[in-house]
């Protein structure tokens, strides 16, 4: 009886493993089947004898269904896509991470309860309400406080994508605060240090890493939001020089033309072209990210 036992376990023991490392493997399984299916997507649109992939990332003119002259150009659309991206982050990393730290750090009880729940509720607003709030509410507002004739810009969906990139920021900040040990605290508050000098001089250099990450985490939400941005950047294929200005993104321009490009047609394999695109960004700013995050080790 006990040897039997001892077979089941190491059994159990064998399909609990296996079990495990098939989801891990199927996470690498998920994220490469998502890139063979975009890339078959879009690899037809190379063998068009109209496109050019130098024109298609350095040219303005968007002009997928020109019946005698069709343009594929994007930069317009990247810099929209920078430009909101660039300026929601200028607005969300200090209000999230100070948010962060005030929750983490100065607030207690029923503070910090109220905090969290109000944060969890603005995280919980759908894209499209968000973008209803930027058509309805904002647009007048920048309207009237900035005399512009309109609203709808890179202001208004940098407000939006900043509000909307808060939650993450103070969730994964608070986090990586809360997992600085407490000798920390209590070694700076031996040596004399203030509360300021505490969180300046030892809590943010130790928790950096989970810091970046909370920030990265910020950029992505940012970066792939697209109802928010369809609604209230006025979507006009421009290159912005002022935060008033209209643009498109890039995700806004997929979610507005996909559904009209007929399947298989070089709109529909630019538009997965576009998508490849939004990977190839996301996957600069980790990189970056990562070399920044060793540097620092380093030192």
């Amino acid at each position: 009886m006990t040897n039997s036992r001892s077979k089941f376990s190491i059994y159990g023991e064998k399909v609990i493993e296996l079990l495990i490392r098939l989801s891990g493997m199927s996470a690498i399984i998920f994220v490469f089947a998502i890139f063979y299916f975009v890339f078959r997507e879009a690899w037809p649109i190379f063998g068009n004898e109209k496109f050019s992939l130098w024109k298609f990332l350095t040219t303005n003119e968007w002009y997928p269904t020109s019946m005698s002259n069709v343009r594929y150009g994007t930069f317009a659309l990247i810099a929209g896509t920078l430009s909101v991206t660039g300026v929601a982050m200028l607005i969300a990393v200090p209000f999230g991470l100070g948010a962060a730290i005030f929750v983490s750090e100065f607030s207690t009880g029923k503070t910090r309860e109220g905090l969290k729940i109000v944060i969890e509720l603005l995280a919980a607003i759908p894209s499209i309400v968000w973008g209803f709030i930027g058509l309805t509410v904002m647009n007048p507002l920048i309207q009237k406080f900035f005399g512009v004739q309109v609203g709808l810009c890179v202001l208004n969906a940098a407000i939006l994508l900043a509000l909307m990139s808060i939650p993450v920021m103070v969730s994964i900040g608070e986090d990586a605060l809360k997992a600085v040990p407490d000798s920390y605290r209590e070694a700076a508050v031996a040596l004399g240090a203030t509360r300021w000098q505490m969180i300046w001089r030892v809590l943010l250099p130790a928790a950096k890493n989970g810091l970046l990450a909370a920030i990265l985490l910020g950029v992505g939400r940012a970066v792939g939001e697209t109802m928010a941005v369809l609604m209230a950047t006025g979507h006009a294929v421009n290159v912005p020089h002022s935060v008033f200005d209209s643009v498109r993104t890039l995700t806004a321009t997929i979610a507005a033309e996909l559904g009209e490009a007929p399947e298989h047609s070089p709109h529909y394999s630019v538009l997965f072209l576009i998508g490849i695109l939004l990977f190839t960004i996301t996957f600069i700013v980790n990189l970056v990210a990562d070399l920044v995050v060793k540097g620092i080790k380093n030192k």
